[in-house]
């Protein structure tokens, strides 16, 4: 970690200049941004949850500066999974007024070790790094700093060599998404090129994503963020998570979609609502869960996954992604009747079996990077329509 600099100023990370965290946890180190608040955080249970909602995916500090050099410390968490690849470093990418502009890493952090066969986890604490952009443009301007997507994110202290402000509002259209694992990040190459992210910028909207990997599971205190946080565009990717958790059976499924559609009414009456079903995932259509790791895979250094469900429990209410979308058709047609603004979309219209056969899912779950730009341009496409974006006053 560098050492401050004379003439150079600190500014205080604050929510004024931090976008798209629900909540500020103040650490021994510095901040930590959240995606759901206190509340909601001791409510859930175990620890699953808690190591990804802390993942900054879409978070990102936003100012506007003469600054020609930026300098971010941080403490990052990394995770390592036993009998699997390395993990990379994760990704800090710069924009500078809307455009790419620089990419880095941060060396070192704590380490989290997690033994999927064992069901265990240790983490060992490690020192901060800095992370350093130079060479920025003469002038005024607006500078964003996304963090990390798929990496615990401390931030210790913000230098410039020139004063910085948060930036105005831009007016734009807030878009409030929930999702999965694949809303999260995946594998995406960076913080900016997840779909959610892609999409945002191709459809000129502000971006708060509450993609939880492995947990978009319905949950209550879920349902009651989203009501609470402020948007003009909602919108819910519902399926995948709950078929390979093998959370619920399907008479449980569909009151409890209700009853998070109606939740998220009750502080967002008239914002356009779009409800997306699975996209296509080969080992789940039809067959139930849980998923499981491949440790045949594993051995061989890759991390794969398969289904390990029968697909005649289907009979007795067991979930798959076909179930799932017949179900949230009939949820959303027979709600649309008293409520215009909601709407479906296919998830296979982002992602469908074509694209599969050309581009398969590499470990059977998550796309790969060009698969989330691919997502990303279709859902703008699809979902950021005129009507919805400018809607009559």
């Amino acid at each position: 970690m560098n050492t401050p600099h004379d003439g150079w100023t600190t500014t205080p990370l604050t929510a004024g200049i931090l976008r798209g965290a629900v909540d500020l946890e103040h650490t021994a180190h510095g901040v930590l941004p959240h995606r759901l608040p206190a509340w909601a955080r001791a409510q859930s249970a175990g620890t699953d949850l808690a190591m990804v909602e802390n993942q900054p995916s879409g978070v990102r500090l936003a100012f506007r500066t003469r600054a020609t050099a930026v300098e971010l410390d941080a403490l990052p968490t990394k995770r390592v999974y036993v009998g699997a690849p390395p993990r990379p470093d994760g990704v800090y990418d710069l924009l500078v007024d809307g455009r790419p502009a620089g990419r880095a890493t941060v060396p070192g952090g704590n380490t989290l070790t997690v033994d999927m066969t064992a069901g265990t986890t240790e983490q060992k604490p490690g020192p901060p790094g800095t992370v350093r952009f130079d060479g920025l443009p003469d002038g005024e301007k607006d500078v964003e700093i996304w963090l990390p997507h798929n990496e615990t994110t401390e931030l210790l202290a913000l230098r410039t060599d020139a004063p910085v402000e948060p930036v105005p509002d831009s007016g734009r259209p807030v878009w409030l998404h929930h999702g999965s694992s694949i809303s999260h990040g995946s594998d995406a190459a960076s913080p900016t090129t997840t779909w959610p992210a892609v999409a945002a910028r191709s459809g000129g909207v502000d971006l708060i994503n509450l993609g939880f990997g492995g947990n978009a599971l319905l949950d209550p205190f879920t349902a009651r963020t989203m009501r609470d946080t402020p948007a003009d565009l909602i919108s819910l990717k519902i399926g995948i998570n709950l078929v390979n958790a093998d959370l619920m059976r399907l008479r449980a499924f569909a009151p409890a979609v209700h009853g998070f559609l109606d939740t998220i009414r009750e502080g967002h009456p008239t914002a356009p609502l779009l409800v997306v079903s699975p996209t296509y995932c080969r080992i789940h259509e039809d067959t139930p869960g849980p998923a499981a790791p491949d440790f045949s895979a594993m051995s061989d250094g890759q991390l794969r996954f398969l289904a390990t469900g029968d697909p005649a429990e289907r009979a007795s209410g067991k979930l798959t992604l076909n179930v799932i979308r017949d179900e949230l058709a009939r949820i959303v047609r027979q709600r649309a009747a008293d409520d215009p603004n909601l709407r479906l979309l296919d998830g296979r219209e982002l992602y469908g079996e074509a694209d599969y056969a050309e581009t398969p899912l590499p470990d059977e779950l998550h796309p790969d990077a060009a698969t989330h730009r691919l997502i990303g341009e279709r859902f703008a496409r699809l979902a950021f329509t005129p009507a919805v974006l400018n809607p009559a006053r």
